[in-house]
């Protein structure tokens, strides 16, 4: 008899799990589902309860920031919404945006001044990403702040201006932008201006789009801001004034709760440096969120719709200071045919009035204090990023880990193991790996591709579906199994199902019937591609009828696949067994070349 309740519980977890393991029990019942987080030695336990109680943060405003960097925050407006304006919009679209609910401006193009026209800064807080032109920005940004102080009504201290240089984390991945020390001198003469105008972005997003983990994506974040902090006040800043140079930008993905808690442990550990530092009331960066490229999806883009709305959720909520949601074709450069970039932009931009205006997410500030998941989870990711921090530091810094690569190499090891994951359908991607919709319009060619700055969750899927896609224009049809099943509906309804996902996910069909599977095995020659046939059933019905119906096909000259581990049937007469552990990948990968495509 369990002592407590907690034990009590446990004992039941394991009692039901032994019931799908042999009558065995595990070890630890809740080890056995504890869930990690990607690879950074962070866990999300089953249930939180008083034992994972930590004390009360302190209030919002208060070091160590975690709840917020503002003591009184306008309830009303919630978190800025800031809506991106890139090459090919203009003033209109900016006002009109304005009018309809943004609320900040970021402008990624090297000449604001147009896009800046009737705009009042001291409305709405304007970010500027220029790349390698950012002084040219910053002296165009400078000028409108100038014209609009000639007005009796302005108000400088209302004023909140990013001017986005990044020289540090656009080295890792490949972005222009300027040196360090143009990028220090910009930041004095933006801590001369009576605005809080920023210089300097530390770009974490960049980061996570290259393959960081969330404890990477802050630690590296933190050891570049550092090594920022460094620069500035060698160039005469005091730290206050050099802390004050710098706005933080992460990335939001549709995990919520590890987004919410992301944002939360970055206020910790910065709050932590700017201890260290001796300024710890200056730890308080804002935080501009912006959802994951890299999780942006081209095939069944409007799934992405869903997925920046539950980012943005976790970004709003988790106390970000301004969130901007990527529009749903973004991974598309030419977008999706038939729809205007007005139309991605407003679905892209009420995503985020929906959970403010309509759902009031904004009304209460740090919702997830005193959560004992959310607090926990905070905590670990803070000690986790922190422990990465420290490996750099001990390296020699953010700059000594882009020179030597060893920061670059922590991310494409990371990316590797995130791409394996995708592979074998461990982290799954709705539309691409998972419920794919193979009726959707193929994607032309020259914008199926994935810049050098991204690495994409979902392109060993994409890839895989171009080569189906052009193996459709060239035949008509799209590669094809034959999919035999044994049984009942409901005896082979499980696995038909799983293939029928499985293959699709890879561009390729499954029919009934053989003479449908042959007109999608040509190759794209014109030559016979393999024939391939796949059984589906329950384990007692390959016992029963497995074998038979394999050699069957065989002799027909089919490649023999089975849903199922090795050993169901006899291993010679089985050629490849899908399940749920392989490398999805790879398979398909081979499949298609054998089908010809």
């Amino acid at each position: 008899m369990a002592d407590n309740p907690y034990d009590a519980w446990r004992d039941s977890v394991g009692a039901v799990l032994a019931k799908s393991r042999g009558g065995t029990p595990p070890e630890d019942p809740i080890a056995a589902l504890t869930t990690p987080t990607e690879d950074d030695g962070v866990d999300i336990a089953p249930l939180y309860s008083q034992r994972d109680e930590l004390p009360e943060a302190p209030l919002p405003g208060a070091f160590p920031f975690v709840r917020g960097g503002n003591p009184t925050p306008d309830v009303r407006l919630g978190w800025k919404v800031a809506e991106r304006f890139a090459e090919g919009t203009d003033s209109a679209d900016v006002l009109g945006a304005l009018e309809s609910g943004a609320s900040a401006l970021w402008i990624t193009r090297a000449d604001p001044a147009p896009l800046l026209e009737g705009v009042y800064p001291d409305m709405a807080p304007i970010l500027v990403s220029a790349g390698g032109r950012a002084a040219e920005a910053a002296t165009q940004v400078y000028a409108a702040l100038d014209k609009a102080a000639e007005s009796d009504a302005y108000r400088a201290d209302l004023v909140h201006v990013s001017l986005g240089a990044a020289p540090l984390t656009s080295q890792v991945v490949g972005r222009a932008d300027i040196a360090l020390d143009e990028a220090t001198e910009l930041a004095r003469s933006a801590d001369a201006r009576v605005e809080d105008v920023r210089a300097i972005v530390v770009d974490g997003a960049d980061l996570h789009n290259a393959g960081a983990t969330c404890a990477q994506e802050l630690g590296l974040t933190a050891a570049a801001a550092l090594d920022h902090v460094r620069a500035l006040t060698a160039a005469g800043l005091s730290t206050a004034g050099a802390l004050g140079q710098l706005t933080i930008r992460l990335a939001a993905t549709d995990d919520q709760f590890l987004t919410l808690t992301k944002i939360r442990a970055w206020r910790t550990v910065w709050a932590r440096v700017a201890q260290q530092l001796g300024e710890p009331e200056a730890g308080n960066a804002p935080v501009h969120a912006v959802t994951s490229l890299a999780a942006t999806t081209q095939r069944d883009p409007w799934v992405n719709m869903l997925r920046v709305t539950v980012a943005a959720f976790g970004a709003g909520v988790g106390g970000a200071d301004y969130v901007t949601t990527l529009e749903y074709d973004e991974a598309l450069p030419g977008g999706v045919e038939g729809y205007s970039p007005a139309f991605a932009r407003r679905i892209a931009r009420n995503a985020q009035l929906l959970l403010l205006e309509e759902s009031n997410l904004g009304r209460v500030v740090d919702p997830g204090a005193g959560s004992w998941h959310v607090e926990s989870l905070t905590d670990d990711l803070a000690r986790a990023a922190w422990g990465v921090l420290q490996e750099v530091e001990r390296a020699g810094g953010f700059g000594r880990g882009i020179a030597d690569e060893s920061i670059a190499t922590r991310l494409g090891e990371a990316a590797d193991r995130r791409d394996s994951a995708v592979a074998r359908r461990a982290k799954k991607i709705t539309g691409v790996n998972e419920f794919p919709n193979l009726a959707e319009p193929a994607i032309a060619p020259s914008a199926a591709t994935n810049g050098p700055v991204v690495r994409s969750y979902a392109a060993p899927f994409e890839a895989l579906r171009t080569r189906s896609d052009a193996f459709l224009r060239e035949h008509g049809v799209r590669p094809r199994i034959r999919m035999v099943t044994i049984g009942t509906v409901a005896q082979y309804n499980g696995r038909s199902t799983f293939l029928t996902n499985l293959l699709a996910s890879g561009g390729i069909e499954t029919v009934l019937d053989a003479v449908e599977q042959a007109a999608g095995s040509a190759t794209l020659d014109g030559s016979a591609g393999a024939r391939i046939a796949v059984l589906a059933g329950s384990d007692p019905g390959y016992a029963e009828e497995g074998e038979a119906l394999a050699r069957a096909l065989r002799d027909e000259g089919n490649l023999v696949l089975l849903a199922g581990a090795p050993g169901t049937v006899d291993d010679g007469l089985i050629d490849i067994y899908l399940h749920a552990k392989i490398d999805a990948a790879a398979a398909l990968d081979d499949l298609l070349t054998r089908l010809g495509a």
